[in-house]
């Protein structure tokens, strides 16, 4: 303690430890900060072993790092709130720039889950403890590896399916989708489980965000190499449900990293790219 008699703040870490794996007796126990702290926790750590705390082996840091050269129209000072109503600010200006706010119900809503979206993202593309430099025209871009696209190829997935859900059957030729765009969605929607598991390990979300933002590149060029409409029975109901698994695995692994999949497009020629 300190001469004050207040507690060092190590101190306070070993007593919530203990307490919390005596309340919740878990699997494993997570910190999550700056990687300014990485010296404490291996302290914390190897104190708590010293003492004889066997499942002091099943505390982990995650540490992350630095977000260079944020900063809101308020200035340099930045917080979290500040961030997502500038992100959702942003992205209203770049809607109606695009003249498709009077197409949705909701404008703010949508501009608020894109605008979220962009930013997880970003901070989670790299790794976890790399500083990377921040870029409020980088971050919201509506091409390339971006949130924004993500939820855009979300979006037309999900419209196409809304259109052609009359027509849908059960019965899938499976043989119909032998064109190299198809095999590639396929080949690469088999490879998610290892990607959840590779994330479940390291506790690094960039390999699903990676992963997501492949599926969403290769679906948009599916999209618009094989059509649904205008081709024959078989082969179409074959390609929608193509469409809909890379939907569902999209979606799946957007609600995972936080992210609400958008379900109407913000506008049809950031999709079909």
């Amino acid at each position: 303690m300190r001469s004050d008699g207040t507690s060092l703040y190590i101190t306070r870490d070993l007593a919530a430890a203990i307490d919390r794996m005596m309340k919740y007796n878990c699997e494993s126990m997570i910190y999550v900060t700056d990687k300014s702290q990485n010296a404490h926790f291996e302290q914390l750590f190897q104190i708590l072993k010293l003492m004889g705390y066997q499942w002091a082996e099943r505390c982990q840091h995650v540490s992350f790092g630095l977000v260079q050269g944020m900063k809101t129209r308020k200035g340099e000072v930045v917080f979290l709130e500040d961030v997502l109503n500038e992100a959702r600010s942003r992205m209203l200006q770049n809607m109606a720039a695009a003249k498709t706010t009077k197409e949705l119900e909701n404008p703010l809503e949508t501009a608020e889950k894109i605008g979220l979206a962009a930013l997880i993202i970003q901070d989670f593309k790299g790794l976890l403890s790399s500083d990377y430099q921040f870029s409020w025209d980088r971050v919201l871009q509506s091409r390339g590896d971006t949130g924004v696209f993500l939820q855009y190829t979300h979006a037309r997935l999900h419209s196409l399916e809304q259109m052609c859900r009359d027509g849908q059957s059960t019965d899938i030729n499976t043989a119909c989708l032998q064109d190299p765009q198809a095999i590639s969605v396929l080949q690469h929607l088999l490879s998610y489980d290892e990607v959840l598991y590779k994330s479940s390990e390291d506790l690094q979300p960039k390999h699903i965000v990676s992963y997501l933002l492949t599926l969403s590149h290769l679906a948009a060029v599916a999209h618009k190499t094989l059509p649904v409409k205008g081709s024959a029975p078989e082969q179409a109901q074959a390609r929608l449900r193509l469409f809909q698994a890379a939907r569902s695995v999209l979606a799946n692994g957007m609600k995972l990293l936080g992210i609400t999949p958008m379900k109407k497009p913000q506008h049809e020629n950031h999709i079909l790219i």
